[in-house]
């Protein structure tokens, strides 16, 4: 499991631009094609605790979203280490970004919607959902419990649109009208899909 926030973040090479302070204390040098500014010893202390907050803010903010985004985008796809390389390119993208993010009311549905996105569209390639079973990685982790793998084989039977909405309302929380807000569609919509969602989940998980 990745726990390392920034740091892993930074050893994924995924194009981040990445500024840290001299160890000269004569500037802050950035990496990636970035530009060094020269700053006197006065100006640079500011900027380096303001860097250093903002680090920890995304250290936190991913040690606590990270988990159970992955776990939503999982019960998705059927395919764990499809779900957390998806998640971590939603948190690198946020990363990259961390400056406009971290002030939103809402960074977290930020992150959320490009993780769905991005797993909607790696779904959208495969021929069946099976397939994405069948090609599950074997990771030396603790594995998903008996129910989880019932779970999780039964929403890779029901349609792609169905089984979003129940991971995001069951699984991710999520309201009513904030997956209808998300998918930009109606309320009314979303609770035909989640009527037409249970009934078909039911039928696999108790044939």
């Amino acid at each position: 499991m990745l726990g390392g926030g920034v740091n892993d973040l930074r050893n994924l090479g995924c194009g981040l631009r990445v500024f840290e302070v001299s160890p000269t204390g004569g500037g802050i040098t950035g990496r990636k094609d970035s530009v060094t500014a020269v700053m006197t010893p006065t100006a640079a202390a500011p900027r380096a605790s303001t860097g250093a907050d903002r680090e920890r803010d995304f250290d936190d903010f991913y040690a606590a979203k990270f988990d159970v985004l992955r776990s939503q985008i999982f019960a998705y796809l059927g395919d764990r280490a499809e779900a957390q390389d998806l998640v971590q390119e939603a948190f690198c993208r946020a990363y990259s970004r961390w400056n406009q993010i971290r002030k939103y009311e809402d960074p977290y549905s930020w992150v959320r919607r490009v993780a769905w996105n991005l797993a909607t569209s790696r779904l959208r390639r495969q021929k069946t959902s099976m397939t994405f079973l069948r090609r599950q990685r074997e990771e030396h982790l603790d594995g998903p419990s008996p129910d989880r793998v019932a779970l999780v084989a039964a929403l890779a039977k029901i349609s792609p649109q169905l089984r979003k909405a129940v991971v995001l309302h069951y699984l991710g929380q999520l309201s009513i009208a904030e997956i209808a807000a998300q998918e930009d569609v109606a309320e009314g919509t979303v609770k035909s899909w989640l009527s037409r969602g249970r009934l078909a989940l039911a039928e696999h998980l108790h044939p």
